[in-house]
């Protein structure tokens, strides 16, 4: 639904590093997390997948994506929604964060937009919502 970001640079183009379109989310069997996601490469939407692994803290998981990188859950209801920040330096940054709103569906929820703006405003980095995705003009995301 919206993605949010400490630096434009990670999210201003197609092809920005961290400008994914997560699918879906498999728990497994040990507690880790499958992320399904599509990404623009190559002039090609492309789908791929990433196994998020679980930390003590069952709200924080690590991946290696472009490096070794801590996925935080901000915030669910775990029936509509999710919010989530990854660790993303940027050059000359030491603590850039991505965050991205999922929905079940790609019905607009303002009030939920809202919340996930105020969950913003709580991390330690100035972030701000740069893709509303609730437009539906993403190539890549369905």
């Amino acid at each position: 639904m919206a993605m949010a970001a400490s630096d434009i640079s990670l999210l201003d183009s197609e092809t920005a590093p961290l400008r994914v379109y997560v699918q879906e989310l498999r728990p497994t069997p040990g507690d880790n997390l499958e992320i399904i996601l599509r990404k623009w490469e190559n002039h090609a939407c492309i789908e791929g997948n990433i196994m998020a692994q679980r930390t003590e803290d069952p709200a924080v998981f690590t991946v290696d994506y472009q490096g070794e990188r801590k996925i935080s859950v901000l915030d669910t209801d775990y029936t509509h929604y999710m919010f989530f920040c990854m660790e993303a330096p940027a050059p000359g940054m030491e603590n850039g964060m991505m965050c991205q709103y999922l929905a079940r569906t790609l019905k607009a929820d303002n009030e939920v937009m809202e919340k996930f703006d105020r969950a913003l405003q709580t991390l330690p980095v100035h972030i701000r919502i740069i893709l509303d995705l609730t437009q539906g003009k993403e190539q890549c995301r369905v």
